[in-house]
């Protein structure tokens, strides 16, 4: 059920941001971001996992190259020092402080957009979650002190791994038993979903 109703919600906000587009008012998106980061301060990464328009199109990316079994390019190193993190954060609110300032309206949520999505079919969707998209950058600051979260229960986790390994942004680590790391968890409820023991909650 709660599988369902994440399916529907990702496609009702996929198509209002593609509405959006269309009629020239993407940027009002900006508004949904500021819920999402407030709402992550209690809730964690929900805006990634349920709401996010990128993300919902990168799963479907993903999913088709599954399907005809297209590898992924391994993830460059250099890509996971923190500058490179924060050098597109910087570059994110540069602009939009600069379309703000001057009036002059910028793609920018278009070109993030697009270019998450031309990057998930080269490499696996943890380069764009972990290392690159800005407003997960922004969004992990708060999720990490989130009073809600994806939780496993060590007493019924086998360390099987399957959480991991379906993990988008790999927020699962493990330490003697699995666990999640609350400001990179996207909240889109993949582990849970994979989990045969029912050791993962959201909670």
């Amino acid at each position: 059920m709660k599988r369902a109703l994440q399916i529907i919600t990702q496609i009702i906000f996929l198509a209002l941001f593609i509405l959006l587009f269309v009629m020239g008012k993407v940027q009002l998106w900006m508004g949904l971001l500021l819920l999402g980061i407030a709402a992550s301060f209690l809730l964690g990464r929900v805006y990634c996992g349920w709401f996010c328009s990128i993300n919902t199109v990168m799963r479907g990316v993903t999913w088709i190259k599954i399907k005809l079994h297209i590898k992924s390019l391994k993830i460059p190193g250099f890509v996971k020092k923190p500058w490179v993190r924060f050098l597109f954060l910087g570059l994110f609110i540069g602009a939009f402080a600069f379309s703000m300032a001057t009036g002059k309206k910028l793609p920018v949520l278009p070109i993030i957009f697009v270019l998450g999505i031309v990057l998930t079919f080269l490499f696996p969707e943890e380069l764009w979650h972990r290392y690159l998209c800005p407003l997960g950058t922004i969004l992990s600051l708060p999720s990490s002190k989130a009073k809600h979260r994806m939780f496993i229960d060590a007493e019924k986790c086998n360390n099987c791994g399957a959480c991991t390994r379906v993990c988008p942004a790999k927020a699962i680590v493990n330490e003697d038993k699995h666990k999640i790391k609350k400001a990179d968890c996207l909240v889109c409820m993949e582990c849970s979903t994979k989990c045969k023991q029912n050791a993962i909650t959201y909670r």
